[in-house]
């Protein structure tokens, strides 16, 4: 494809983190070749150029029983989409996460059109529903994995893939004074940062269970404070809502990496938030809960023994994981009370898990996209 050349992308990105990805792989693609940008995203996408057929929130469902409940409204935007894609005639398809709403999409145009198929951020299939590989390797052209034990994976199992690597390679900690500064906040306290999830589902099934330990931990020493980074003004407004007037806890919009950069210590709800809060050096409490049925479903099919990203990566548990029944205030606190007795808190800073974060980065990827539309 020459330079010169128009690339008709049509992208679906269901969530704040693949917003994020998105946007910087479409901005390096802009880089060296005319694009038009089409699907569903967020803000991120939109500063890219790309005008969301859908609000991005709507994909945003948790478990496997959320998805249920709203199927309706997402098969007709499903069918939507796809009907969208064929009249813009787009030359390739890009999945941001969302596996299960994406792959049918792939499936669609693998199978009816020569448009190409691009799934950016790999499905977990090497740790639970395995089955999902045959679709994968028969309906996705190249897989473009954040971590490099994904990449191992597909290599192992035959199907193309690049190790990007992960937007985080490059966090930086913010200055704790700057920080302090910026939120009028004490210096003299002791901050933990709450991360409960940028989805509304996630934020109605942990911020209960978040708020009941935050009251326990207040009960032992007063001179604790919350910090809690919203991913956007409605996810602050439900995080509002539950936290009422609580007291020593502020709310703010964008403001992970500042809270978690002060925060020795954090009770994070399991997905990329753990990782970036181990990064970050904030030890992360990796917790998750969903409803009955959808863990029993998903437990039976999981072929892993952890959840935690920053633990999978490092390949063993240094990161306690409350899981489900595990899920309770009196745990969180419990870990909370014993963290600086703990050996990995001690040592985990030595670990350099930002160092396995590199992967090819976003130019390499962007140029075999191309190479595949050749």
């Amino acid at each position: 494809m020459q330079n010169s050349e128009v690339i008709k992308i049509g992208i679906i990105a269901g969530e704040h983190s693949g917003d994020l990805i998105g946007s910087k792989l479409i901005e390096q693609i802009k880089k060296d070749h005319k694009i038009k940008i089409y699907g569903i995203g967020g803000p991120m996408l939109a500063k890219v150029g790309l005008k969301s057929k859908f609000d991005f929130n709507e994909l945003q469902v948790m478990g496997l029983i959320e998805p249920i409940l709203k199927i309706r409204r997402l098969l007709f935007i499903r069918k939507t989409i796809k009907k969208y894609f064929l009249e813009k005639n787009i030359d390739v398809f890009i999945g941001v996460d969302s596996p299960d709403f994406n792959l049918n999409i792939h499936k669609y145009f693998k199978t009816r059109t020569s448009t190409k198929t691009i799934q950016l951020v790999s499905p977990s299939v090497w740790g639970w529903r395995k089955g999902r590989l045959k679709n994968i390797k028969k309906y996705i052209d190249m897989t473009i994995c954040l971590f490099n034990f994904e990449h191992t994976f597909y290599k192992e199992n035959n199907h193309k893939s690049m190790h990007l690597g992960h937007p985080f390679v490059d966090l930086k900690e913010a200055h704790k004074d700057d920080v302090i500064k910026k939120y009028e906040l004490n210096a003299a306290k002791k901050y933990i940062s709450v991360l409960p999830g940028s989805r509304p589902s996630e934020i109605k099934n942990m911020m209960p269970i978040y708020l009941d330990a935050m009251k326990d931990i207040k009960k032992i020493n007063d001179d604790y404070f919350f910090l809690i980074p919203a991913a956007d003004h409605e996810s602050k407004e439900q995080i509002s809502n539950y936290v009422g007037d609580l007291g020593n806890t502020i709310i703010e919009v964008n403001a992970a990496n500042d809270f978690l950069s002060l925060s020795d210590y954090s009770i994070v709800t399991s997905g990329t938030a753990s990782l970036q809060a181990a990064v970050l050096n904030s030890f992360p409490i990796i917790c998750y809960k969903t409803n009955f049925i959808s863990y029993s479903i998903i437990s039976r099919l999981l072929t892993i023994d952890m959840v935690g990203l920053p633990n999978l990566l490092l390949g063993k548990k240094v990161f306690p994981e409350l899981i489900q029944d595990q899920c309770k205030s009196n745990q969180i606190l419990n870990e909370i009370t014993n963290i600086n007795h703990n050996s990995n808190f001690i040592n985990y800073k030595s670990l350099n898990i930002q160092g396995l974060l590199k992967g090819s980065g976003f130019e390499r990827v962007s140029k075999q996209i191309i190479s595949l539309l050749n």
